[in-house]
């Protein structure tokens, strides 16, 4: 392909990814906005429901790493088209599910559709240019707006779909329509992705030994990148989870008004990717994070202090937090993954898939984890445990920071002192030279000494791109 060719293949790929990410991230969430009906009708506890959505979340977190690393080998293409086939069985036959057990097993089925996220992540950094990598690793996670989309089509679905269903009953209605149309889009998205991607895919990972591409989940780092990303993401997951039944039982919301409210949460924390990518891009990954982990903490201590009576923050007031804390979730999911084609080029598919199942996993652990505290009386669980996390990540960032300034300020430390003791030397020279001159005597040589090289002790890349 000339270069022309290749940036058309690379807006197609990544257009239709993010099209497939969008549908399978609804698919995945699907219970969030779900969970009051089928609690209704099955006679579902509260504790049940947490566990569907975290057996979701949880299914859609496990395979990311190999999937990351089995879309660089054989194409991210392949695997995509795979998932999307995968998702649709299960996602239809919730439609016929009657008890807790059936749900939870088809939760666990349909739930491996969010690990689309690492396959297109691998899909695209094969095929998007170095310059342009943040960007369009941010459209493609902006993919994450399809929980958006359970969020404010299922309730006028639901409401549309007559209870008893269609044919008689054959094909049900109310809040069974969804999956099955879920399911329908599922299918026509496959035939898209196959018709429409080019067939030749890019594989970077292709004959690369196995344990090569496992060599960087080693390092400390790449584990450092994953709890960033539990709070950009994972705690992203089980707020779209959360936050329905926290507006409808705390503020007595309709389903509608708090889906719509977490629907505002979403949007700015998937759409903002790619303005996280673009700054990333501009600025580094380091900046961008820290920004974002600094104002989501902010936003976070009066929404953590919103629980008691005489501190009861008005519903205007608690959205409108909510909301803003979603704003930093977007740029930050960007920023975080902008540090890895930086630190691991060759090995994207890999690193992204383990920081992505970190992130993921964080989500099943807070979701039950939102129900402990809750039954403690701590009904702001939600936004306590992402102050907390912010706090963790900030230290750790800080403490990361300092160490590379200080290893930048030794080595220019170690750079002027040479840089004195060579000017020394040619002066003595010179002056030796001078007198040599003086008496007619030869002259000492005036060639400067060869330079000591300095050895590279730091962590980070040469060029430091991001911390």
């Amino acid at each position: 392909m000339n270069v022309a060719a290749d940036s058309r293949a690379a807006s197609r790929v990544l257009a239709i990814s993010t099209t497939a990410f969008t549908l399978l991230f609804a698919v995945w969430l699907m219970f969030g906005v779900l969970g009051k009906p089928i609690r209704a009708e099955l006679g579902l506890t509260a504790s049940q429901m947490y566990w569907l959505g975290a057996a979701a979340v949880l299914a859609g977190s496990l395979l990311r790493l190999p999937l990351g690393i089995l879309a660089e080998r054989i194409g991210g293409r392949r695997v995509m088209i795979g998932l999307l086939m995968w998702t649709t069985v299960p996602c239809l036959l919730v439609a016929w599910a009657h008890s807790f057990y059936h749900l939870l097993g088809l939760a666990l089925l349909f739930g491996i559709s969010g690990n689309a996220f690492s396959v297109g992540v691998a899909w695209n950094a094969a095929w998007s240019p170095p310059e342009r990598k943040g960007f369009a690793l941010g459209i493609f996670g902006a993919g994450n707006v399809g929980a958006s989309v359970t969020k404010l089509l299922a309730p006028l679905l639901i409401s549309l779909a007559p209870a008893a269903g269609w044919f008689g009953g054959m094909i049900p209605g109310g809040w069974r329509a969804v999956p099955i149309i879920y399911a329908i889009l599922l299918v026509v998205m496959t035939i898209i992705v196959w018709l429409r991607t080019p067939s030749q895919d890019r594989t970077p990972g292709y004959g690369r030994p196995l344990a090569s591409m496992l060599v960087p989940l080693r390092e400390t780092r790449v584990w450092r990148f994953g709890l960033y990303y539990v709070v950009v993401f994972g705690a992203y997951v089980a707020w779209s989870l959360w936050l329905p039944s926290f507006y409808q039982e705390v503020y007595g919301c309709t389903l509608g008004m708090a889906a719509f409210l977490t629907a505002l949460f979403i949007f700015p924390a998937s759409l903002l990717r790619p303005l996280g990518g673009w700054l990333s891009d501009r600025y580094g990954a380091r900046p961008v994070t820290y920004a974002a982990f600094l104002s989501m903490l902010i936003l976070s201590l009066p929404l953590m202090l919103s629980g008691p009576r005489d501190l009861h923050l008005p519903l205007f007031a608690v959205s409108t937090l909510v909301i803003l804390v979603g704003v930093g979730m977007g740029i930050g999911k960007a920023s975080v993954y902008r540090y890895i084609p930086d630190y691991f080029p060759a090995d994207v598919g890999a690193v992204g898939g383990l920081v992505g199942t970190l992130g993921a996993l964080g989500g099943v652990v807070l979701l039950p984890t939102f129900g402990i505290m809750e039954k403690s009386g701590l009904r702001t669980s939600a936004f306590a445990a992402l102050a907390l996390l912010i706090g963790i990540c900030i230290l750790w960032l800080h403490v990361i920071v300092v160490g590379i300034r200080q290893e930048r300020d030794r080595k220019a430390r170690m750079i002027a002192l040479m840089a004195e003791e060579a000017q020394a030397d040619a002066d003595e020279r010179a002056r030796l030279a001078a007198r040599a001159a003086r008496l007619g005597l030869p002259g000492p040589s005036v060639e400067p000494p060869p330079q000591k090289s300095i050895k590279n002790t730091s962590p980070t890349p040469a060029f430091v791109p991001a911390i």
